[in-house]
C-alpha cells in the first residue's frame, strides 16, 4: 500500500521509494479502543495506516474533543509532540481494529537530510495538513451546524465511510442527535 502511494508521487525515484519504504520497520496492530499514543507520552514516530480508523482527541474533564482522524492510506502522528519532543497533549485511539506501519523520527529526519525528494514529499504533506487545519478552523467558526457539516461533507466525504457518526459529531462540535437530524 505504502509503495503504491509513493509510486504516484511523480518526483520520487524508485531509489527514493526503496530507501523510504525499508525504514517503515515498526508494525503496529491495535484493537478497537487501543491507544497508539496517550496524553503525556512523547511521540517517537510517524505512522501510516494500512487498515482501520483512528481518532485524535483532546481530553477535557467533561468531554473529548476530536481534532482529527486517520484511516487507510493516511499518515497519523501527535504532531506537536513529534516536532517538539514534548509530552503529547492528545490521545490517538483506534476506533476499530487497525494496522499501521511506523518509522522512527530519527530515521525519518536522517532520510530527509539525505534525500531532497523525500524532504519535498514531507513538505507537501505538511502544506496539505496546514490547509486542512485552516479549513477546519473556518468550519468551527461558522455559527450554523448545517454549514459545518456541508463543508466537511464536501471536503472529506470519505469520513462517513470510516468514522462512526458520534466522533464526526464531536469533530464538528455538535451533538450526535444534531448530526443525525442534519444528515
Amino acid at each position: 500500500m505504502l509503495r503504491t502511494l509513493l509510486q504516484q508521487v511523480p518526483y520520487l525515484t524508485p531509489d527514493d521509494i526503496a530507501a523510504f519504504e525499508v525504514l517503515w520497520k515498526k508494525r503496529v496492530q491495535l484493537n478497537r479502543y487501543d491507544f497508539l499514543i496517550q496524553q503525556g507520552q512523547v511521540e517517537q514516530g510517524l505512522y501510516f495506516v494500512t487498515s482501520g480508523a483512528l481518532r485524535i482527541y483532546y481530553p477535557l474533564p467533561d468531554e473529548e474533543i476530536c481534532v482529527g482522524f486517520a484511516y487507510p492510506n493516511t499518515l497519523v502522528v501527535s504532531f506537536p509532540s513529534f516536532v517538539d519532543a514534548k509530552p503529547s497533549a492528545y490521545y490517538i485511539q483506534a476506533l476499530k481494529k487497525s494496522d499501521l506501519l511506523g518509522i522512527s523520527k530519527s530515521d525519518f529526519v536522517k532520510l530527509m537530510e539525505e534525500r531532497p525528494n523525500i524532504q519535498r514529499f514531507w513538505y507537501e504533506q505538511l502544506e496539505k495538513a496546514l490547509v486542512g487545519k485552516i479549513e477546519r478552523e473556518v468550519d468551527l467558526l461558522l455559527p450554523e451546524p448545517e454549514q459545518r457539516l456541508q463543508r466537511v461533507m464536501q471536503r472529506s466525504p470519505h469520513l462517513f465511510q470510516h468514522i462512526p457518526k458520534k466522533y464526526i459529531a464531536s469533530y464538528l462540535r455538535m451533538s450526535p442527535e444534531t448530526l443525525s437530524r442534519l444528515k
